[in-house]
């Protein structure tokens, strides 16, 4: 009975073992990589196909895809003019995966702090010793969104000599759990990957809007249909499982 009904989301899907299995160059922000590497496996079990995953921050992987970089399913955050207006996606392939928070971490067992107001997450920044976050001059979206964060709260100057800026979120999380700092901030979905830290919660959304995740199939993909199964079920409801057990919300920002 388990074989029938997984064969019929199989077939809904569309995703039925090929016999000319096709490899499938993805690209994609590591916002979504915790998601993204959990659901390879499966997809590629499901239909025969291979799927080659590149991840970067989420500004570099725009401009590889605005410069027509050799991908078949581009993942990218908006704004999507420069995107669309390069012609290297198919616009009406436009696909909302998900969307994730910048979530504030800390050292595991460490007493968590109240964020449940802007001005709670102001305290608690003042008060901490040293914070870090990625690298917003190197595309990181998570570091674009907090320093825009700090501007709204109105502390940005204030918090510069309390700042350890980071190579990703992996970085600022390794700070944390090697006890350099004492708050880490980066996207919920690195947070969670990432042993030695907890996640307290997102930022209010008045203070940091969430990141939203769009794939599109690539003008250029060299295997159209595969490529094209492989958007699918990144939309699918068994990846919106993932998406949320990975800290994101499935869909579109809402």
């Amino acid at each position: 009975m388990k074989y029938v009904r997984l064969s019929v989301v199989v077939f809904a899907l569309g995703l039925s073992p090929s016999a000319y299995a096709d490899e499938i160059s993805l690209v994609a922000p590591g916002g979504i990589r915790a998601a993204i590497v959990k659901l390879i496996p499966d997809f590629e079990l499901k239909t025969g196909h291979k799927v080659k995953a590149t991840f970067g921050s989420g500004g570099g992987t725009k401009q590889q895809v605005v410069r027509g970089a050799p991908f078949d399913v581009p993942i990218v955050q908006p704004p999507l003019a420069e995107v669309l207006a390069s012609g290297h996606v198919v616009a009406s392939s436009e696909t909302p995966l998900a969307t994730v928070a910048v979530g504030v971490a800390v050292r595991r067992g460490d007493p968590k702090p109240d964020i449940s107001t802007p001005d709670a997450v102001k305290r608690m920044l003042l008060a901490a010793k040293f914070i870090s976050y990625p690298d917003a001059s190197s595309g990181a979206a998570a570091g674009v969104s907090f320093n825009e964060t700090l501007k709204t709260l109105g502390i940005a100057e204030q918090m510069k000599p309390k700042i350890k800026i980071a190579q990703g979120g992996a970085g600022a999380m390794a700070l944390l759990a090697q006890g350099e700092i004492d708050i880490g901030l980066t996207f919920i979905s690195e947070i969670i990957t990432e042993p030695g830290v907890e996640v307290v919660g997102p930022l209010p959304r008045e203070i940091s809007t969430p990141t939203a995740l769009v794939g599109f199939l690539s003008a250029q993909a060299k295997a159209p249909a595969a490529a094209r199964a492989l958007l699918q079920y990144l939309s699918s409801p068994e990846a919106a499982a993932i998406y949320r057990a990975s800290g994101m919300q499935p869909g579109a920002l809402r």
